[in-house]
């Protein structure tokens, strides 16, 4: 995978807050009992599956990962309802002789709700999904619109991780800043924040046969042009505009 750095004036800039490049907070109910993942050094990790509502009533349903030193097993059951403080990552799974980009959030933190009898509700007072990336446009944007006009970009975001690694997550945005996206060259660094996004889609094959399948995103309602000449950045400030009305349902 290539690691995505910013040459300026013959030195490379480096990345040393890997924490400030991506940071996600969400809230919301487990809903399945954890599952083992691997082991590292003797330490145990688990993935779940966590609910996160959102403003409009639905929810995302978002994979976890975490450690066994963030929890005592009698706290990580079905129903609770937690904070988790993280990241958003990827890593490649080779299956059936093909490379596939899973997503996952790990989790460095996990706070119990103090209040388990009350159900979780979305709120524009409560930060119940946020993500924050600080990363570069990886592959050429893909603009299109609806049939009903709405405007719609796809990108692929590369953001640097410590020890040389680098997730690659994919993101889709809205409205304005979906045309601005459009004309972003690959290797442009941007910072953007979001809500991470579960959504299911039909995969068919070639003998027939469909399969219902989930994939993970983050909606981005902000995104930023970082490291420009101040004279394009003027000019591209006002894309920073909340499109979240746009993507909250």
């Amino acid at each position: 995978m290539i690691r995505y750095t910013r040459i300026i004036k013959e030195e490379i800039k480096l990345e040393t807050n890997f924490a400030d490049n991506n940071h996600l907070v969400l809230v919301g109910k487990i809903t399945d009992e954890k599952k083992f993942s691997h082991e590292i050094y003797g330490e145990k990790f688990y993935t779940f599956d966590l609910s996160v509502p959102r403003l409009s009533g639905n929810a995302d349903v978002i994979p976890i990962t975490i450690s066994e030193r963030l929890f005592k097993d009698e706290e990580l059951v079905v129903d609770k309802k937690i904070k988790i403080t993280g990241q958003f990552r990827s890593y490649n799974s080779y299956e059936n002789e093909k490379n596939k980009l899973i997503l996952t959030v790990f989790a460095k933190d996990i706070e119990f709700l103090p209040n388990q009898e009350e159900e979780v509700v979305a709120s524009k007072e409560l930060i119940s999904n946020e993500v924050v990336l600080i990363g570069y446009i990886c592959k050429t944007p893909i603009y299109r619109q609806t049939p009903f006009g709405r405007e719609i970009a796809d990108i692929l975001l590369a953001v640097n991780r410590a020890y040389n690694k680098s997730d690659y997550i994919p993101c889709i945005t809205w409205g304005r800043n979906a045309r601005f996206c459009s004309k972003m060259e690959v290797g442009t660094e941007v910072k953007v924040t979001g809500r991470v996004q579960s959504r299911t889609y039909e995969k068919k094959y070639e003998d027939g046969t469909v399969e219902q399948k989930v994939a993970y995103e983050v909606s981005i309602s902000n995104l930023e042009v970082i490291n420009q000449k101040e004279d394009e950045n003027e000019e591209n400030i006002e894309n920073n505009h909340n499109e979240e009305n746009a993507v909250a349902e």
